[in-house]
């Protein structure tokens, strides 16, 4: 049997995961961080992959609207994956906890995710949307 390619080694770690986001250290033990780097960037072209930050990739999809690639989940469930993959407790942001909870009828109108005491700085977002973090 032949040797796979990095390049379908890490397809086949996407397409067999259940995991919809991704930290570039999860592909450090299929190459150097160049030829990781080339793979990655080829996959964003194939339209698997969008880049959420930095390191921090989505697996995508067709937008219905404009035919992009868009994140196949919402912006909030990708700074909780992400963030927890790198050790960041998170929680629902103040406006989503009281929505939730039945004590405002607004819905909140942008992505938040309570980071405790954590210093978190690293920008998560797509399509010019971020993740604010709230202490």
């Amino acid at each position: 049997m032949a040797k796979m390619s990095i390049q379908e080694r890490i397809e086949r770690t996407l397409n067999n995961s259940t995991a919809k986001v991704f930290v570039r250290k999860e592909f450090d033990k299929f190459g150097s961080y160049d030829q990781v780097g080339r793979v990655l960037r080829s996959m964003m072209a194939k339209g698997l992959l969008v880049k959420a930050g930095y390191g921090i990739y989505v697996k995508a999809k067709k937008s219905s609207v404009t035919g992009n690639n868009v994140p196949a989940i919402p912006l909030e469930q990708i700074g909780r994956e992400a963030l927890s993959k790198l050790g960041v407790k998170t929680d629902a942001g103040d406006a989503a906890k009281a929505y939730r909870d039945g004590r405002t009828t607004q819905m909140p109108m942008s992505a938040a995710l309570n980071v405790g005491n954590s210093r978190v700085t690293r920008k998560i977002g797509f399509g010019g949307k971020t993740i604010r973090y709230e202490r």
